[in-house]
């Protein structure tokens, strides 16, 4: 069952490392918006997909954060939120990896509630759990049938 909040009010995701982001919902409007950023459309054709996600994620950043907390410059001064410092926050893989899990992956779990089958990364049940119990024997063969024309 697919699940509505139809609140829509802003959440707070904990990054770790003492840094917690206020963050409106991720909604259709907004990756919408992020694809079109300047950042998002003058990427090369070639760009990589790594590279394509973190400019991707830092364009939505900059549309979802309200607020924050345990972020401050070199000298611990408290800093307010501005498109320069969410970049700057998400250049550390560790924030980064925390963004994309905490906030982003949950706009994607949609995608695979529709999909009987587990995630696998390369094509084949490999990525998928057993639920079945494992037989007890060897299932016994089928009785060899002719498989001469009838006239």
């Amino acid at each position: 069952m697919l699940r509505l909040d139809l609140k829509r009010q802003a959440i707070w995701v904990d990054l770790g490392h003492g840094v917690r982001l206020e963050c409106d919902p991720l909604t259709t409007a907004v990756m919408a918006a992020a694809r079109k950023d300047p950042s998002v459309r003058e990427l090369p054709e070639d760009t990589s997909q790594d590279d394509m996600a973190i400019v991707m994620a830092k364009a939505v950043a900059r549309r979802v954060v309200r607020a924050w907390s345990g972020v401050g410059d070199v000298d611990g001064v408290a800093l307010k939120v501005s498109p320069e410092g969410i970049n700057a926050l998400l250049d550390i893989w560790v924030l980064f990896d925390a963004f994309q899990t905490k906030y982003l992956a949950s706009g994607f779990l949609l995608d695979q509630e529709k999909n009987g089958s587990a995630p696998s990364p390369i094509g084949i049940s490999a990525g998928a759990i057993a639920t079945a119990r494992p037989a007890k024997g060897s299932a016994k063969s089928a009785r060899p049938k002719s498989t001469r024309r009838k006239p």
